[in-house]
């Protein structure tokens, strides 16, 4: 049975709200407690100068009375927790050596960290849609952000306990079948027959046929025929049409594989083309939609802009469109998974339908009496060249994304043979695997992911700073610890000596942020929580191992340096999981 709390930011909140109710406080009253800056405790409760304020009390005086409630705590009162005002009236709270010493025992292993971090989430269903290329178009750079976000945040879900389906809603319907069709029979190609690279011998001929339907009025109709056929179930479209996907499909598992990404579903837009007739006919029947112009639309009069703006579920033309299938989506998500949350992963142009999906269907479900699950739109800004835009190739195109985890590979590998030339070729190669890619997919999830950032092969290659090389250095050096002295990673306290010297007690604190990091992350789904931590974290460790030496003479100083070491290995092999970069033991 454990002895502490996982999480002490929780503790500490349950703590400062039984002390505040004890001194008349019964509503309006937030916490907020956070980590402390090192050199006053290890948590601070913020709240108290913002209520005092709001209440015109005086915050001192209110934080006196909560402090003297606060030491009736039995964690306090037996010396666990010290507890001091700072400042106008924040409140400092300093674990003792004991406590910290306690909790590493607790959670010094992956089962227990797995237990309890499970319990925040406890078995929900949740939907995460995510990546959702277009069929016959070669991932590019854009896709790595939804990427690896989205499976960021799948992992963090499923580690915090929670029933993950991962779908990938890939774009394979539409009217650009009907361009690219045109284009394969014009040029009588084969699909089964192609040389080189399928995937890009697509794009090209997607180009070709759309060039085709611009520049003359009779091929943009033969384009709509061809789509016309396909939509109505003709053969050899259709099965030209399959040999498309199954073409696509081959060129983003390669990818995903890279990435260490799968998917449960694989449910792209043509799996909901014979489920679109349902949506018209009952958001008709509902009132909610109403034809105009000749299209069927969805009005939000209450909305400041969408008033004006209406939500078309049906072209003019009879066609359906990304509004129609999403609604014909979140049904079925909802009849067959049952989740308590759908989450989409999209960049932040996407806002707008996003916000007009939700509202339409949070209406239609109050109407049709069915349980609405939290709909999430988890948005990301944009990769930027140096010349500040949009990354782009020299001639302007976008950057595929298997030449951008190629380049990065071939980078990390010159740096590991500069750095190792005496390791065989085939170990250095398997390192800058592992380096190359996850560089790329690191320098991605360390930035909010909200924010644009400025992508940059020296940074983000780098042994140094906030990067995938310099965690993953972090961890192979502690591996190398355990060869040195013949042991096996693990935490065993109750051989060890007291937590003594400063480097011990800052990276033992240091630790027990983890749970606090875990719910920065998944309260808003911003993995660059985790990041930043399992970055500071690595910096104490690099403090406390310069500093203390870990073989000593001692036994019990050594049994106590090392489970200080098996900790931080766990934290950070945990941590770096949880982004989907796999460890190396050895670079």
């Amino acid at each position: 049975m454990n002895t502490v709390a996982f999480d002490f930011s929780h503790l500490i909140e349950k703590l400062v709200m039984e002390a505040v109710r004890t001194v008349g406080i019964t509503d309006g009253f937030n916490a907020d407690v956070k980590p402390a800056d090192p050199r006053f405790g290890d948590f601070q409760a913020n709240g108290i100068l913002p209520y005092a304020k709001a209440q015109k009390r005086n915050p001192r005086e209110l934080a006196t009375a909560v402090l003297e409630a606060l030491k009736k705590n039995p964690l306090v009162a037996d010396g666990s927790i010290t507890v001091e005002i700072a400042g106008p009236g924040f409140i400092n709270f300093k674990l003792q050596p004991k406590v910290l010493s306690a909790w590493l025992d607790d959670y010094g292993s992956m089962a227990a960290l797995e237990k309890e971090s499970s319990k925040l989430l406890g078995g929900q269903n949740i939907v995460v849609d995510y990546s959702s290329p277009n069929t016959a178009k070669q991932m590019h750079v854009g896709h790595i952000r939804s990427t690896v976000i989205g499976e960021a945040i799948c992992r963090l879900l499923a580690f915090c306990g929670a029933n993950v389906i991962r779908d990938n809603h890939i774009g394979d319907w539409g009217t650009q079948f009907g361009m690219l069709i045109l284009a394969i029979k014009t040029e009588k190609a084969d699909l089964g027959k192609i040389e080189g690279d399928a995937i890009a011998e697509l794009e090209r001929l997607y180009k070709k046929g759309s060039a085709m339907a611009k520049d003359n009025e009779s091929d943009l109709e033969r384009a709509r025929q061809e789509l016309v056929k396909l939509q109505n179930g003709d053969p050899e479209n259709m099965a030209l049409w399959e040999n498309i996907n199954a073409i696509s499909y081959r060129s983003f598992d390669e990818i995903y594989e890279r990435l260490g990404v799968h998917f449960d579903k694989v449910l792209g837009e043509s799996f909901y083309r014979d489920k679109v007739d349902e949506v018209y006919g009952e958001l008709t029947e509902s009132g909610l939609a109403q034809m105009s112009d000749g299209a069927l639309v969805v009005f939000h009069e209450e909305h400041p802009r969408f008033n004006t703006q209406p939500f078309i579920i049906r072209k003019s033309d009879g066609a359906s469109n990304y509004a129609t299938t999403d609604l014909a989506t979140v049904l079925y998500r909802v009849r067959e998974f049952h989740p308590s949350q759908i989450i989409y992963l999209t960049d932040a142009r996407q806002s707008d339908h996003f916000e007009q999906l939700f509202l339409t269907v949070k209406k239609w479900f109050e109407k049709k009496n069915i349980s609405m699950p939290w709909l999430r739109h988890v948005t990301f800004g944009t990769i930027l060249g140096e010349d500040g835009k949009a990354i782009k190739t020299r001639s302007g195109e976008s950057v595929k994304l298997k030449d951008l985890l190629s380049e990065g590979v071939e980078r990390a590998f010159r740096i590991i043979s500069e750095k190792n030339p005496d390791l065989p070729e085939s170990d250095r190669r398997q390192i800058a695997e592992v380096i190359g890619v996850n560089a790329i997919r690191y320098a991605d999830l360390m930035q909010n992911r909200s924010s644009d950032y400025l992508f940059s092969w020296d940074k983000l290659l780098s042994f140094e700073g906030n990067t995938a090389p310099y965690l993953l250095y972090a961890v192979a050096r502690i591996y190398s610890i355990f060869r040195k002295v013949n042991a096996v990673p693990a935490v065993a306290w109750k051989a060890a000596a007291p937590l003594e010297t400063e480097q011990e007690l800052a990276l033992a604190r240091k630790l027990i942020e983890f749970p606090v990091a875990l719910s920065q992350s998944l309260q808003d789904l911003r993995p660059h929580f985790l990041c930043s931590y399992l970055y500071e974290l690595s910096g104490v460790f690099s403090t406390f191992y310069n500093q203390d030496k870990v073989n000593v003479e001692d036994l019990a100083v050594r049994t106590k340096r090392l489970s200080l070491c098996a900790g931080t290995l766990l934290v950070l092999k945990t941590g770096l999981n949880v982004l989907g970069i796999p460890v190396l033991e050895r670079m």
